[in-house]
C-alpha cells in the first residue's frame, strides 16, 4: 500500500462532513467517560475509562493525525471481545445518533496481505465526531501483526470517487495493546 494515494484528513472529513452535519444545534449529551491509568507507549497510549459502573479500556494512536483517532478497545466483563474503532473530529456537535454509511474497506499492517472488510460510519447525538466501527472475522490476527508491525493502512472505498487512504503508526502499539489486555483481565479478576 505504500504506492498508493494519501488524501489528507481535512479533506476526508470535509466529504463526510457534508453527509453527517445537522442543521441544528443541539445540548451535548453525548456520554463522557473518566480517565485513569493513562500510560504513554511512544505513539500510542494505553488507559482505562469509567462512567458508573461500566469499564472500558484502550490501547490509542494519536500521533498520525491532529483530528483522529485509531484504537483497540476492551470492556469489562468480555474482554475476550475487543473492537477496533477510528475517531475522526468534525466542525460542531451532531444532532442524532446514526449510521451515516457503511463502506468496503481495506486494512493492512506494512506489506502483509490485504484484510478486506466493510466499515460503519456512525454519528452520536452531542458529540463533535464520526466514528468508524470496523467488521472483521479475525480481530486477534489483525492486533498481532499491529504488535509487530510499522505501519497500519486503512482504505475506504468512495462509491464514484477515488479511495480515501489513512495510516497510522504502529510505534508503541505492541506496549499499548498488551497493557490494555492486562488491565480489561485484571478488573475482570
Amino acid at each position: 500500500m505504500p504506492t498508493l494515494k494519501r488524501l489528507s484528513l481535512a479533506a476526508f472529513s470535509a466529504v463526510l462532513s457534508s453527509a453527517v452535519l445537522s442543521s441544528a444545534a443541539l445540548p451535548s449529551l453525548a456520554a463522557t467517560f473518566n480517565i485513569d491509568a493513562t500510560q504513554p507507549h511512544r505513539h500510542w497510549q494505553s488507559m482505562a475509562l469509567t462512567l458508573g459502573d461500566e469499564r472500558h479500556f484502550r490501547a490509542v494512536e494519536t500521533h498520525s493525525y491532529s483530528d483522529a483517532t485509531l484504537s483497540v478497545n476492551a470492556t469489562k466483563g468480555v474482554c475476550d471481545l475487543p473492537w477496533l474503532e477510528m475517531r475522526v473530529t468534525l466542525a460542531e456537535q451532531q444532532g442524532e445518533s446514526r449510521a451515516v454509511n457503511l463502506v468496503p474497506t481495506r486494512i493492512r499492517v506494512d506489506d502483509r496481505p490485504i484484510i478486506d472488510t466493510m466499515a460503519e460510519f456512525i454519528t452520536e447525538r452531542g458529540d463533535d465526531g464520526f466514528y468508524t466501527h470496523f467488521y472483521l472475522n479475525d480481530l486477534q490476527a489483525l492486533i498481532d501483526q499491529m504488535s509487530q508491525g510499522e505501519q497500519l493502512f486503512i482504505g475506504f472505498d468512495q462509491q464514484d470517487s477515488d479511495p480515501w487512504y489513512m495510516t497510522f503508526s504502529l510505534d508503541g502499539a505492541d506496549n499499548a495493546l498488551h497493557r490494555m489486555q492486562r488491565l480489561c483481565n485484571r478488573d475482570d479478576g
